[in-house]
């Protein structure tokens, strides 16, 4: 028996793995110091390049042939240096709980034998063995085909052509409870890695080894195959741009304080190493060193919810949807109608109405079939046995009973019992029963049929022989807190449209009681690619979920295409993210989650360059001083000395990228407001914050230099 962990055990085990992310990233953030991963940001390459620089010029002073002091130069290249390792400390940090997660899905994925199939038997699991071979998973190759039976891991992806088995993906998703896994539906795809529970399924090949789901998986998480995002890219270029605009600058200023001092003849030319102090702290390193870390932190926190994007793009493109396509059956509603009402007609008792429609539900297994069932027990106290399911139903006579299963075709279901045929199901199936028994449909029926689609439910018609007897109401239950959270949707500017299968009336009513702002009715695949395509013409960002087949085009329309990991391998395909957990309300998630991502880059980015104004109030004084004394006056922060001013401003430079970490990890907190109102909150917060920190923060670390008597 395996010992289950005690909440000390839990909290040691993840202290274990914090510590080791942590001591990774330290050792990480050494490796990439090599000059081919720092050229990919330039802004920190730049410090890079300085800080060798100033390695020179202090193992100069040590020799005796320094420009200043030895200690400074020293101090200056200390912590230069510290700057370069802590941004780099940044994205190692981000990129260690990444693989992390990539260690533990790469140790369930085993090499494994695959039982390809050497033929396509006529018909599988009818008597006829289906003959195969033995061979390695890594064997297997495209369009193949396999079988995996109880106890099987399955080999490699695919999807299911024949048979029906109970699959636990729990090695992929996290989730314990097994699931179908079948042909011909939208539950068809099966991951490598997982492992057969029950039955056997033969399986066509989908991706060649290494190609996998679960190897994509392990590079997307560990950042292997991350791509800068369009506007990450953008940035980066500004970033690089504003430095190579400094770098030309400073290098201007030797030359020119060297002519002030000649013509002056008095104070010093700017040296070197207070050069390099200078550009470190003008160019904008604080986001230079945090812009990779935001990135691999918000596609970090889908990974935390079980959404895997295929790229940092689609992290990106979620934070500027304008429109959401939301499928209603699971995601608006709970998927599973119930029955709430028995409407009875023509003089007919409700007592008989709900006998009969239960009578006609005794052989339904579908959850509107049981809910009907429990309806008229509950309602009418009807004593009931339990057939099959354990499901409460009314006892029958006990004559012999014949039940008529539901078909697509008829789109009724029922029984005959003493010489009666009672059926129930859809309302033009049900009226063309009635006369074919030889009975008239009242008219009020057909009232009663439109009142219950208005008011968004699903009416049943319920029959004897030739009499209607009535409507049995069925409702799809809209979701708690949907409608709230629309609202906060709405406020953000993002519209939202319900796409259902159901008719236009019962459309209307659930998408006004859920609170969507739109809706398209009777949705097919070509009715879902005109709506992507029609939005994107008019500008907007179109985000939607889907399972199915039919649903890849819209999918590989849409700009954010959520598929479900239960879904087909062709939405899979189409998809540009994948929820494990198979949730369609997640989207909501993601959307969030790309807003909280560009929000943290827009505040980081202010809080940089507002962080920059206020440190040239304490550097550039103190650098020309020497060469202008009346530039002594702009010292508004009083510090002792301009070499104390230069060493502090480098410092606290250093300092406030390690401490703006966390921040860019976790994120800027989300909230649900117009952009108008996030700018406003985004200059008084991160811009007068980023404008305040620096007087503070170099005033400190001046006072403390001062106190130990280092300058």
């Amino acid at each position: 028996m395996t010992d289950i962990p005690t909440g000390p055990q839990v909290q040691k085990r993840e202290a274990v793995e914090r510590w080791t992310i942590y001591r990774r990233s330290v050792v990480d953030a050494f490796l990439y110091l090599d000059p081919r991963v720092m050229v990919r940001n330039p802004v920190m390459f730049v410090v890079e390049v300085g800080s060798v620089f100033t390695t020179f010029l202090f193992a100069q002073a040590v020799l005796g042939r320094g420009e200043a002091p030895a200690w400074f130069i020293g101090a200056i290249t200390f912590w230069l240096w510290l700057t370069v390792l802590f941004a780099n400390f940044s994205q190692a940090l981000a990129e260690g709980r990444g693989k992390a997660r990539a260690a533990a899905l790469r140790r369930t994925r085993q090499q494994t034998t695959a039982k390809r199939l050497k033929g396509v038997p006529a018909e599988w699991g009818k008597g006829r063995r289906a003959e195969y071979e033995v061979v390695a998973s890594t064997d297997l190759r495209t369009d193949q085909l396999y079988l995996a039976e109880a106890g099987d891991l399955i080999p490699a992806d695919g999807e299911v052509i024949a048979g029906v088995a109970l699959v636990d993906e729990s090695a992929v998703t996290g989730e314990s409870a097994p699931v179908i896994r079948e042909s011909g539906g939208d539950r068809s795809a099966v991951t490598g890695g997982t492992r057969v529970l029950s039955d056997w399924i033969v399986v066509r090949v989908t991706a060649d080894p290494g190609q996998g789901f679960l190897d994509r998986m392990i590079n997307l998480v560990e950042g292997a195959k991350r791509q800068k995002t369009p506007n990450e890219i953008a940035l980066t270029i500004l970033l690089a741009a504003f430095t190579m605009v400094f770098l030309v600058v400073v290098a201007t200023l030797r030359p020119f304080s060297a002519y002030s001092v000649l013509a002056s003849g008095r104070g010093d030319a700017l040296g070197l190493t207070v050069l390099v102090a200078l550009l470190v702290c003008l160019i904008p390193t604080t986001i230079g060193g945090l812009l990779p870390a935001i990135g691999i932190a918000g596609m970090e926190r889908l990974i935390q919810r079980n959404v895997i994007a295929m790229s940092g793009r689609a992290v990106e493109a979620a934070g500027d949807v304008d429109v959401l396509l939301l499928d209603k059956t699971g995601t608006i509603t709970l998927g599973n109608r119930q029955a709430v009402d028995f409407l009875p007609v023509g003089g007919v008792e409700a007592t008989q109405l709900a006998e009969a429609a239960q009578l006609a539900s005794l052989a339904d297994e579908t959850p509107e079939g049981r809910s009907i069932v429990e309806l008229a027990k509950n309602r009418f106290g009807l004593r009931g046995r339990s057939i099959g399911t354990g499901v409460p139903v009314f006892d029958p006579p006990d004559a012999p009973a014949r039940f008529i299963p539901f078909t697509a075709q008829t789109r009724l279901s029922g029984v005959d019992l003493d010489g009666a045929r009672i059926r129930k199901g859809a309302p033009d199936s049900m009226i063309a029963f009635v006369k074919e028994n030889g009975g008239v449909a009242p008219e009020e029926l057909q009232t009663m049929v439109d009142s219950v689609a208005r008011a968004g439910g699903t009416p049943l018609v319920v029959a004897r022989n030739g009499e209607a007897l009535g409507v049995v109401h069925l409702k799809d239950i809209v979701k708690g807190g949907l409608h709230e959270r629309f609202m906060h949707l709405r406020k953000m500017g993002i519209a939202t449209i319900m796409i259902t299968g159901d008719n236009p009336l019962t459309a209307a009513a659930i998408a006004a009681e859920a609170g969507v702002d739109d809706f398209l009715a009777q949705a097919t695949p070509e009715a879902k690619l005109k709506l992507i395509r029609e939005q994107q013409a008019g500008g907007r960002m179109v985000a939607m979920t889907g399972d199915g087949t039919n649903d890849a085009p819209a999918l590989a329309q849409a700009d954010v295409a959520v598929a479900m990991n239960t879904g087909t391998q062709p939405a899979r395909e189409a998809a540009n993210m994948i929820d494990l957990d198979s949730n369609p309300t997640k989207l909501i998630e993601i959307v969030e989650i790309g807003k909280q991502l560009l929000m943290t880059r827009g505040s980081l980015t202010t809080f940089s360059l507002a962080n920059d104004v206020s440190k040239y109030f304490a550097i550039i004084p103190a650098t020309f001083v020497a060469v202008y004394p009346d530039l002594g006056a702009l010292n508004v922060m009083r510090l002792a000395t301009p070499q104390s001013a230069i060493l502090s401003a480098v410092i606290f430079n250093a300092l406030i990228i390690i401490a703006l970490v966390p921040l860019a990890l976790r994120g800027v907190p989300y909230r649900a407001q117009g952009a108008a109102q996030l700018l406003r909150d985004n200059l008084l917060i991160y811009g007068l914050g980023g404008l305040a920190a620096p007087f503070i923060g170099i005033k400190l670390i001046d006072l403390v230099l001062t106190a130990l008597h280092l300058t």
